[in-house]
């Protein structure tokens, strides 16, 4: 593990109270301004991140290419981690331990946030009173009273940007089925299916115990837990394809692995509860790493949303061993007969007999017997332990679909106008067809007549 320089965790979260050089700073700017035109002529945005840990190291790697904006500022409790941050984007940003030095920067315009969760709100406080722009990773809050706070905070700066990093919002696979349930495709959605599943999950650094930095999500002074750590993605997800919020929630949970002193549990199941009855079924844990969608391609995270004409699985992928994937599937209609009037139509109409369809009953084996006009037989066999659902849905189902998949296709029928046409044209079809063949009776015998003349007169010659 690195070690830590001169400021601890408690320093950090000191500072964040204190009004300090933000405040400051804040009077200066004089209200939010919208992006500033860099004065350099290749016009980027000049940011700084704020956290340089795991998350904030993995999101300025990605950042290395993008070409409209530079990294100018870095800032990290832990020198080792801040160091090698600035390796990575390799712009040679300044370095701060106090993350109000670098907000007191005038050429930093915008800020990224990838600090532990329980200093989100603070940092992006300072941030807009600031007068910078700000993206910060999720959750935005850690305490309940905190979305108060800041949601009046950025309504009172319309110009400066306040983003929340739910990265499945910035996918196109994710936005490609937004718009899919828009135009109707996946009918009514009605549930949502999302799992997050690590083997083993968090594991507690040494030296074990809260005073640990690297240990901040085990523990509920600091971390919100499976819930707001990894579950907030997908709950995001469920808000976004239902368009509403969820009205209340029941779950389970329990610490019941691992017991190396951390207070957070280790496994989850949640029901979201939406209004209209939908609903987001969620589970979370830490023994085992398997996803049941995508052909089980793909490790740990994903979702399944559900409608009434097609379901869709997706995931959002890590961005380096896996990548985005999604899969639509589209619900196979079958015809159902649950009418015993239906059953006397498809007898009828088929010129078919069965034989115990009617005696099915709970507790009763019975063989079901279709006979065909053709003469063909076939035989169902009727479990005796059906309940009356299951006998509901064999009447229903299996006999009849299967009497339909052995019947004759139908000759089509005609409109009542449209037959009357028809019997026209075959009334002067055969009209035509019967004087065609008078025509040639008569040219035949016309022939034979001719014939017989002409031998005649021959005949007379030769006795002359």
């Amino acid at each position: 593990m690195a070690k830590l320089d001169d400021l601890s965790r408690r320093d950090v979260v000191k500072m964040a109270g204190a009004a300090g050089v933000a405040a400051a700073a804040a009077k200066r700017v004089q209200g939010a301004p919208a992006i500033q035109k860099v004065k350099a002529a290749n016009n980027k945005v000049q940011y700084g991140v704020i956290g340089t840990g795991g998350r904030g190291s993995y999101l300025l790697k990605h950042l290395r290419p993008v070409d409209n904006g530079r990294c100018v500022a870095v800032c990290d409790i832990n020198q080792s981690a801040m160091d090698k941050a600035a390796q990575v984007i390799g712009t040679n940003p300044a370095k701060f331990k106090d993350y109000r030095e670098l907000l007191s920067q005038k050429d930093v315009e915008a800020v990224i946030i990838a600090t532990p969760l329980y200093m989100h709100f603070p940092v992006t406080k300072d941030a807009l009173l600031a007068g910078k722009h700000v993206f910060c990773e999720k959750s935005l809050v850690f305490k309940p009273e905190e979305v108060h706070e800041l949601r009046a905070l950025a309504n009172s700066r319309p110009k400066q940007v306040l983003q929340v990093g739910l990265q499945r919002r910035y996918s196109l696979f994710y936005q490609t089925v937004k718009n899919m349930i828009q135009k109707g495709m996946l009918g009514n959605v009605t549930h949502v299916h999302a799992q997050w599943h690590r083997n083993p999950g968090w594991v507690m650094k040494q030296p074990a115990g809260p005073g640990n930095p690297q240990n901040w999500r085990l523990f509920r002074q600091f971390s919100g837990g499976i819930t707001a750590e990894l579950a907030s993605h997908q709950i995001d997800v469920a808000d976004w394809m239902f368009g509403a919020h969820p009205e209340w929630v029941i779950g389970v949970g329990g610490l019941d692995t691992h017991k190396d002193g951390r207070d957070i549990y280790d496994n989850i199941q949640l029901i979201y509860v939406y209004p209209g009855g939908r609903k987001l079924v969620y589970s979370g844990i830490s023994t085992n790493a398997h996803l049941p969608y995508l052909g089980s391609t793909r490790p740990e995270f994903g979702e399944c949303i559900m409608g009434t004409e097609a379901s869709v699985e997706i995931t959002v992928g890590d961005g380096e061993a896996t990548m985005p994937t999604a899969l639509w599937y589209k619900e196979v209609k079958r015809a159902t007969f649950a009418d015993p009037k239906d059953y006397e139509k498809i007898e009828q109409q088929d010129r078919i007999s069965v034989t115990g369809l009617r005696e099915l009953a709970p507790g009763k084996p019975v063989t079901v017997t279709v006979h065909k006009a053709d003469g063909q037989t076939f035989t169902i066999q009727a479990n005796h332990s059906m309940t009356e659902h299951q006998i509901e849905w064999f009447k229903a189902g299996s006999a009849l679909n299967l009497i339909a998949a052995q019947r004759k296709p139908a000759k089509p029928r005609l409109a009542k106008g449209k037959k009357k046409a028809t019997r026209k044209v075959k009334a002067k079809t055969k009209r035509a067809a019967s004087t065609k063949a008078a025509t040639k009776i008569a040219s035949k015998k016309k022939a034979a007549k001719k014939k017989v003349v002409k031998k005649a007169k021959r005949n007379l010659k030769r006795r002359r």
